[in-house]
């Protein structure tokens, strides 16, 4: 059985307290045991880079001044 991250947040929701924090430990310590210094990327994270790499060398991205910083929520990044 296959869970994705948030299936998992919400299993950990509905534990007592208690067992959240034993069951939060033990999720961290196999997060450390996967990768001690955080550098692993997801396989999601993985296809996003590659994807973008695979867009600036074909030419498509954003030049700086074309940014609004203020509203990037508006802007259309695919």
């Amino acid at each position: 059985m296959l869970l994705t991250s948030n299936q998992i947040a919400e299993m950990l929701e509905m534990l007592p307290e208690e067992e959240r924090d034993f069951a939060c430990e033990v999720l961290y310590k196999l997060v450390l045991a996967w990768d001690p210094d955080y550098t692993k990327l997801t396989i999601s994270e993985e296809k996003r880079i590659e994807k973008a790499r695979q867009r600036a060398a074909a030419g498509q991205y954003f030049k700086a001044g074309e940014i609004d910083w203020n509203s990037l929520d508006s802007m259309d990044l695919n």
